[in-house]
């Protein structure tokens, strides 16, 4: 239905607007000199949803807008197509890595305010993950390897089977109410079951950013936390192939 080129440049912009809306919030809330900060969870978990509905809604003409690819792997493992999952993924690693950018464009002077701050506070180590990588990725509140990862295999699975019933109901694909339902269905993820490990129920949102946030000239950024970061890739790629299978069994 939708070509290999539109589908890598849907999924580019989509992703980007996601990720874009999606930092943005974290920044806004957790910068210093920012009008927003320490507003909340809530505003989090809203601007979240918001990002997803922006994105998608751009992105859904060109590629049906997955921006996420555990939702291309439930797809796919759903409709047995195979042939345009790296498609999708590639365009949302692209788009995910963009969006992070220009989040840190938007956000620069308070970027380094913030950390001229907390280095003369002391808030900040070069061993432990610090305030700038939470805008960018995900950060457990308790580190517990199996916990985590059972907390983005649920949350996921939360997210993608719904998608995928979504399908099943006449007209809400045609009528765009769809993308409006899921926005809300992410700002309920983030409310209800965010609070363990951020929810990143999608490995792109969360390593892209990760990798940005690595190259990044954010003076004293501190680590990328990487020996974290393959629990919120793993976690929502299994999350996402457990759903299409759910949903096949099932439905």
């Amino acid at each position: 239905m939708y070509s290999n080129g539109d589908i890598f440049v849907g999924e580019i912009i989509g992703t980007a607007i996601l990720i874009l809306f999606g930092a943005g919030v974290c920044a806004a809330v957790t910068l210093n000199h920012s009008k927003a900060k320490a507003s909340g969870w809530v505003v989090i978990a809203f601007g979240w949803g918001f990002g997803v509905l922006a994105g998608a809604y751009t992105a859904g003409p060109l590629s049906g807008g997955h921006l996420n690819p555990a939702v291309t792997l439930g797809i796919a493992i759903d409709t047995g197509e195979w042939g345009k999952v790296w498609i999708y993924l590639l365009g949302q690693m692209v788009g995910a890595m963009l969006g992070a950018v220009l989040a840190y464009l938007v956000y620069y002077a308070q970027f380094n305010a913030n950390v001229s701050r907390n280095v003369k506070d002391k808030l900040t180590s070069a061993h432990e993950p610090t305030p700038t990588l939470g805008v960018f990725s995900t950060i457990p509140e308790i580190r517990n390897t199996a916990a985590n990862l059972v907390t983005e295999i649920i949350a996921t699975i939360a997210l993608v089977l719904p998608i995928l019933a979504f399908g099943l109901t006449e007209g809400l694909g045609e009528s765009g109410t769809q993308t409006l339902i899921v926005a809300f269905l992410v700002v309920g993820i983030g409310l209800s079951l965010g609070g363990p490990t951020g929810y990143a129920i999608n490995p792109a949102r969360d390593l892209g950013p990760r990798i940005v946030h690595t190259f990044l000239p954010i003076p004293n950024k501190g680590t990328s936390d990487w020996s974290y970061a393959w629990i919120p890739v793993a976690g929502p790629l299994i999350g996402g192939a457990l759903a299409g299978l759910i949903y096949n069994v099932a439905f």
